[in-house]
């Protein structure tokens, strides 16, 4: 009760600011809404390095606040922030803006109405799916019809929602009720960085200079994803087993959700062989060093695969994932590779699997069909044909 009073203060303090907001002029202004800084950052770039005269402006989460004011010169806002003041100028932003383009679901938009010409463009944040999300999630479906129509304003106001495959578009239908013409068939900007093996060598040599014990090992990059349920995100390996084994040819290299921070963590790091790297390096970095990548429904493996190393799927807790938030198919139709229990069946795919790089071109094709490097230019040049 307490919850959706304050959710309809919040969204009443919005619908009235858009009203207002409105009334003003509109620019030629391009709206950056970000909860991930990576496909923001490709956009902004571009659009800078084409020379566009307009004005770009970020409205970002928390999340990713720090990093864009540092990387970025446009003005940067906090939005869900409880910051009046930034509060008001995404709202004026929003309403003055041509083009707005949003990576994640931001329950304002469901009072967002924007002018006749504009469009709001979804390039969400991940570049597959494994869980499921929006009307798909069955949690969904035991809300209120007064939440369930809210959810759906929110979908409403996606003109336009970015897919690097058909198969994306067809999840994207069902979650967030979108029709066939309302897709881009463009890739993600994000995955472009897979396609530029300078900048691969580049980032390898950086992260070896850094971390020069490295050297000389493979390295294992265990990536679990965030679970609805907090209490079920727990370190499930078995470390020591991992060491005893693997240490003399192998490091183990952790990097939890954002979401996530475990205590446990602090402890680990002594052996030589496991190492916390949940806030070090970027995870584009990681994935160029490691030479196998151990996950569970991350979305991680659709950006992996490009680079066609080995991957090992670990959901341990499958059985309670399947029922929240669920999953879109059997897990064993989704992923590209050899699934693990536990600790000892880990061990041995790392020693025994005959991975190959055949093992992931399907999979490529059937998620990454749009994606061919140049993903960013081709959605800066779709929104500045909207600026013309």
């Amino acid at each position: 009760m307490m919850r959706e009073l304050i959710i309809s203060i919040y969204l009443f303090f919005y619908k009235c600011s858009f009203a207002i907001f409105k009334l003003c002029r509109q620019k030629n202004k391009i709206v950056l809404i970000a909860s991930f800084k990576d496909n923001h950052q490709y956009i902004y770039k571009e659009l800078k390095r084409v020379g566009f005269s307009g004005e770009i402006i970020f409205l970002c989460k928390k999340s990713c606040y720090e990093s864009l004011m540092t990387s970025t010169n446009g003005p940067v806002y906090l939005i869900e922030s409880g910051k009046l003041l930034h509060e008001l100028k995404a709202a004026y932003h929003l309403m003055t803006a041509k083009t707005v383009v949003v990576d994640n679901y931001y329950g304002f938009l469901a009072v967002a109405d924007f002018r006749d010409n504009v469009e709001c463009i979804q390039i969400w944040h991940a570049a597959g799916a494994v869980k499921n999300f929006g009307f798909l999630d069955p949690t969904v479906q035991n809300r209120s019809d007064r939440e369930k129509k809210r959810i759906l304003s929110v979908y409403k106001r996606f003109h336009k929602v970015v897919v690097n495959s058909q198969k994306f578009a067809d999840i994207f239908k069902e979650a967030f009720q979108l029709k066939g013409d309302q897709f881009l068939p463009l890739g993600y900007p994000r995955t472009d960085f897979f396609f530029q093996k300078a900048r691969h060598k580049r980032v390898s040599e950086k992260f070896y200079a850094k971390y020069p014990h490295f050297k000389g090992k493979k390295i294992i990059l265990y990536a679990p994803t965030y679970r609805p349920n907090a209490e079920a995100n727990q370190l499930k390996l078995d470390i020591k087993k991992l060491a005893s084994q693997l240490q003399e040819d192998y490091v183990l290299l952790i990097r939890m959700h954002p979401s996530v921070n475990l205590t446990v963590l602090d402890t680990i790091g002594r052996e030589n062989f496991v190492y916390d790297f949940s806030r070090e390096a970027t995870i584009n970095q990681l994935l160029i060093v490691a030479d196998y990548l151990i996950t569970d429904y991350s979305s991680i493996p659709f950006e992996f695969a490009f680079l066609k190393k080995p991957m090992i799927f670990y959901p341990y807790d499958l059985q309670n994932y399947m029922e929240n938030p669920g999953l879109w198919d059997k897990y064993e139709n989704i992923v590209p590779g050899p699934i693990a229990y536990n600790t000892k069946e880990i061990i041995e795919l790392i020693e025994s699997y005959p991975f190959h790089e055949g093992m992931y071109e399907a999979f490529n094709e059937k998620w990454n069909e749009y994606s061919d490097g140049i993903s960013t230019q081709k959605l800066v040049q779709y929104i500045l044909q909207r600026h013309i």
